[in-house]
């Protein structure tokens, strides 16, 4: 397999409300609090009520319990108890964002348009880039009569959540069909039936659209279709362990400043195409901290692993890369803990290598920050319709590959465009080798080589969250001591352990089993 391999192989052995998962809470408080998201997954309500009761014994003021206490009631259709529970949160946590989603959506049952609006306003207040706030607030807003008002909130909804948010289409065009502009209305609907043929309510407001006889009002079709707006913003329910989704919320960028994305992603392009140029390859120091995630949510105790690494990169044909990386430690167990070997990290920025650009598609967010430096959001999604290079896993010594479609964004600084940052994740679950959660985010630092100055931004840490097979985990990788051999052999900083001997090994190094 040509492409960038994380391997996954067999060895010897806040900002969307449910941060408040995270608050301080005694360790048995957490495992039914666990046990209890794990019961609301699968609609096992009664196992649900026995967990939260418990938790709500020991945590009765915890937001995060009344939340999710809020939920359950919601799952029986109790909603006079969601409704309290929910406002019971706000009480604890005044910017918990899912109570203040839920209870604005619990209010449009009801016709309560105008308190609905103030929660969902106090939602969006809170957190501005949550797609989800401004497709309810959107919904709202249709249900007001304030049509042009929900389109600008539905379009704005459209751009936060990318890839997660196309089920608001059908709000979408609802509005605009509502507002006089019937073509608009079928062109958003023809987009979305085409993406997603089996939504046969969507099917059917584009077909009652399209059979509206000339000189009707567009907006009062006979059948007056309903949307598939309610299912499509469904609200998660939280993790308690994994870091929100790329696009469930997008960090803040900076309004009225133009970004050309042909711009940025040509001058990223030519950084990362320096660096396989310059870099035949590159040993390191590396850090590992490994923490298995039980089916509550909760951390079991840390593995730590240091190794002596080594990486080659080297594009043997347009936009295909052989990566080999190696790993050893004479003092402790060179194997990954759990049996699941972690490869391919440093590649990641290969994405916006000019032979892999249009393999993905990509817009500017905007100008944002990281760590102080001023950057340009860049999101991305592979194509379907075009190679997929980047990223696999491979299971066993000699066994099968399997491509993993890859979406993120990525933090551009505006004066080097140097990456500094990136965070992924999947396209869509791999069923077939049970693969559920892959988030992965990569920070780069510039590290300088004085001799000859040069200065390469390399890998400083990343995090990996997994879901595989059942077994979930959270890795920190920490890199340091780095040594760039085709820039100058000499060159030194900190020289990590046995850097010679890796060096003599890695020439005839294959992906090891």
């Amino acid at each position: 397999m040509s492409a960038i391999t994380i391997d996954m192989r067999r060895t010897s052995n806040g900002k969307t409300g449910a941060g408040s998962l995270q608050m301080v809470l005694a360790p048995k408080t957490q495992k039914e609090l666990g046990k209890a998201l794990e019961a609301l997954r699968v609609n096992k309500l009664d196992q649900a009520r026995s967990h939260l009761e418990a938790a709500y014994r020991k945590a009765p003021n915890h937001p995060a319990v009344n939340y999710l206490f809020g939920v359950y009631f919601q799952q029986i259709q109790d909603l006079e108890k969601a409704t309290a529970f929910w406002t019971q949160t706000l009480e604890f946590d005044p910017n918990h964002v899912l109570a203040l989603l839920s209870l604005s959506e619990a209010l449009m049952r009801e016709a309560r348009l105008h308190e609905a609006e103030m929660y969902v306003s106090r939602a969006v207040e809170a957190d501005p880039s949550s797609w989800r706030a401004h497709a309810i607030r959107a919904d709202v807003l249709l249900k007001e009569g304030l049509r042009a008002d929900a389109i600008k909130e539905a379009y704005h909804a459209l751009e936060l959540g990318h890839g997660q948010a196309t089920g608001v289409q059908p709000l979408l065009a609802l509005a605009l069909a509502e507002s006089g502009n019937k073509e608009g209305a079928l062109r958003v609907l023809e987009e979305y039936t085409r993406d997603d043929p089996n939504d046969g309510s969507a099917r059917k407001q584009l077909d009652s659209l399209q059979t509206t006889e000339p000189g009707k009002d567009d907006a009062a079709t006979e059948t007056n279709p309903t949307t598939s707006a309610e299912s499509a913003i469904a609200l998660p329910l939280p993790s308690n362990w994994l870091p929100p989704d790329v696009d469930e919320n997008v960090p803040p960028v900076k309004s009225n400043t133009p970004c050309s994305l042909d711009e940025v992603v040509w001058k990223a392009g030519k950084r990362v195409e320096e660096f396989v140029t310059n870099v035949d390859r590159f040993a390191a120091t590396e850090f590992l901290k490994h923490e298995s995630i039980n089916k509550w949510g909760l951390e079991g105790f840390p593995e730590i692993r240091k190794f002596d690494y080594v990486v080659s990169i080297k594009e043997y044909r347009p936009g295909y890369f052989d990566v080999l990386e190696y790993r050893t430690n004479k003092d402790a167990p060179s194997e990954f803990p759990g049996g699941i070997e972690t490869r391919g990290l440093p590649a990641m920025a290969l994405i916006f290598h000019p032979s892999n650009g249009g393999h993905f598609a990509m817009s500017c967010e905007g100008l944002g920050r990281w760590n102080g430096i001023p950057a340009w959001q860049v999101h991305f999604q592979q194509r379907p319709d075009k190679p997929n290079t980047t990223r696999a896993y491979q299971i066993g010594r000699n066994g099968p590959s399997y491509p993993v479609a890859l979406r993120g964004r990525a933090w551009i600084a505006t004066d080097s465009y140097q990456i500094v940052r990136m965070e992924t994740d999947l396209v869509s679950t791999l069923q077939q080798i049970r693969l559920f959660v892959d988030h992965t985010v990569v920070e780069y630092g510039p590290v300088r080589f004085k001799s000859r100055d040069v200065e390469m931004w390399l890998p400083q840490s990343a995090e990996m969250y997994s879901d595989w097979r059942g077994k979930r985990m959270h890795r920190r990788h920490s890199f340091s001591n780095y040594v760039l051999f085709s820039v100058d052999e000499k060159e030194r900083i900190s020289e990590p352990k046995r850097e010679r001997k890796a060096t003599k090994q890695i020439e005839s190094l294959g992906l090891r089993d």
